[in-house]
């Protein structure tokens, strides 16, 4: 037997991971200036998008859960980018909003997606295309799970 759909070149999983830490690589020098690491970026842009988010708020948007996320806003919030409190309507929920400190990074920050566009071997519309693509896939998943809590 040839086994073709074992090659892999056929795979679909290999490009996309090799993909991802290509570009999380190449994030890397841009976001060492800001004090953050990709993970604590996403963050970041979630909670300046949004600004006050529960946890389990920011874990579905960015597909994280709670054991991921408990050390990235503690280390946030040690930097002072954060606030973490608790809810005033639920004692159970945790809020996380962005400090004066966090608001100031993000003009700082606002250079990162230009810069990482020049990184990119790729046109403007072959990036739109792509992301498109994986948004489908993203979107496709949490419809048939239901919601991102259910993945887990």
């Amino acid at each position: 037997m040839d086994f073709e759909q074992l090659k892999l070149e056929n795979q679909l999983c290999f490009p996309l991971y090799a993909a991802s830490r290509i570009i999380t690589r190449k994030y890397k020098p841009l976001l060492d200036p800001l004090g953050l690491t990709y993970t604590q970026y996403i963050v970041m842009l979630a909670l300046w998008e949004r600004d006050s988010l529960s946890v389990n708020q920011l874990g579905e948007i960015l597909w994280l859960d709670s054991g991921t996320l408990t050390p990235l806003l503690k280390k946030l919030e040690g930097q002072g980018l954060v606030r973490r409190s608790r809810s005033v309507q639920d004692e159970r929920m945790l809020i996380v909003e962005v400090t004066d400190l966090g608001w100031q990074l993000q003009e700082k920050a606002a250079e990162v997606p230009l810069k990482m566009a020049g990184c990119l071997n790729i046109s403007a519309d072959e990036g739109r295309l792509l992301q498109g693509l994986l948004h489908k896939i993203m979107e496709s998943e949490r419809e048939r799970a239901g919601s991102w809590t259910k993945l887990r």
